[in-house]
């Protein structure tokens, strides 16, 4: 039984003997590994971060009505131009029963208030006329006369009065009915005018709506919104790992995918101070302005954009790929090793700058003679970098 097993052992060690003497052989018959080598180039380095958001105009101005009816007639179309004055619609007013019955009988009230102080103010004016002759004979005293005459003047200033409770109560009576009256100007009138000049981005109503005056208890229907076009900003958000990065001022670059092989220029001008929680993550909104845009191209309201954040940059400056850089484990100093001879290499430290992921900067250390290693080249046939 003990023979069996020393002989199984010893089988065992000479098959692994044998397999060991091959793998080295096969090892030794390798290709030696070859490294090639690259040169450094004169490149700009952007480094940047990326929003994404859409272009909304600057500021967009909603016209409201001023009083409540139904659009008679709407005179402008989304994309119309229109200057501040312009009409933009016109309301019909359609009153109310039971307001105009109260305003009929206010007329009627008001105009019997003023019959009454007609017949007192008569009434005021013969005692007053018989009181000055009686005065001026020295029969009545001054005191006597003074009261009278104050009865006198109260008497006529009761009728101007109801005059102009009668008139108004004639204007709020035309108001009800029509929606407009004589002597209130625009105060109050069917007519919507635009209060500024731009492009009409939307109209919300149709003919035969019924709108609502804006007022302190209600915001009131929108009948259009406009905005200057030319004043356009672009509005995003960026999350919270980015927001550190930026600050206001910086320069942006907007891409409009609406708009092929075009950028425009921005500032950016807002970082809300307070994150929105979306999707379990916090985003920051930003805004910047658009510089002025050329007139040959229209950016629509709302069209969707991206917005490149530039952090850094360096332009024309001397640079290598990224991933040629190594880093000492110790002391963590970037390095590069520089070809001296036929697969000979050197290693040389690196002052760094700029990067944007895939290039970086160089500010010592290189020239664009030198020939670096890449030190982390794919083994040929596989996937796998060797290094």
């Amino acid at each position: 039984m003990k023979r069996t097993g020393t002989i199984i052992i010893l089988a065992l060690i000479v098959i692994a003997f044998v397999f060991g003497i091959r793998y080295l052989y096969l090892s030794d018959q390798k290709d030696p590994v070859v490294y090639t080598t690259e040169q450094a180039a004169t490149r700009t380095i952007v480094k940047k971060t990326v929003a994404t958001g859409s272009i909304v105009p600057k500021e967009e101005v909603l016209i409201k009505p001023n009083i409540s009816g139904i659009i008679d007639e709407i005179y402008v179309e989304a994309g119309d131009q229109v200057q501040a004055g312009e009409l933009i619609a016109k309301i019909k007013v359609v009153p109310n029963a039971s307001s105009l019955t109260n305003s009929k009988n206010n007329i009627a009230g008001a105009r019997t208030a003023v019959e009454t102080a007609k017949l007192a103010f008569e009434n005021q004016k013969s005692i007053y006329n018989r009181q000055k002759a009686l005065f001026e004979k020295g029969v009545v005293s001054a005191n006597d006369f003074d009261a009278i005459q104050n009865a006198y003047n109260q008497a006529q200033q009761r009728v101007k009065q109801e005059q102009v409770n009668l008139q108004s109560a004639i204007q709020n009576y035309d108001i009800i009915k029509t929606g407009t009256t004589s002597g209130l100007g625009e105060a109050a009138t069917t007519q919507v005018r635009s209060t500024i000049t731009g492009m009409v981005l939307d109209v919300p109503v149709k003919t035969g709506n019924q709108v609502i005056e804006a007022n302190n208890f209600n915001d009131g229907t929108t009948i259009a919104s406009l905005a200057d076009v030319d004043k356009m900003i672009f509005e995003g958000k960026v999350d919270e790992s980015e927001v550190g990065k930026i600050k206001e001022n910086l320069p942006l670059e907007i891409t409009v995918g609406a708009i092929e092989n075009a950028t425009f220029d921005a500032t950016l001008d807002y970082i809300a101070p307070k994150g929105v929680a979306e999707n379990g993550a916090i985003q920051f909104e930003i805004k910047g302005t658009l510089k002025k845009i050329d007139s040959a191209t229209f950016i629509r309201a709302g069209l969707s954009a991206n917005a490149s954040i530039i952090l850094q940059r360096a332009d024309s400056v001397l640079a290598i790929k990224e991933a040629l850089v190594q880093y000492d484990p110790k002391t963590k100093e970037p390095f590069i090793e520089i070809e001296v001879g036929d697969q000979q290499f050197e290693r040389r430290p690196l002052t760094l700058g700029t990067s944007d992921g895939i290039f970086v900067e160089v500010k010592d250390g290189i020239t664009k003679e030198d020939r670096i290693k890449v030190w982390n080249q794919l083994k040929p046939g596989t996937g796998f970098s060797r290094g």
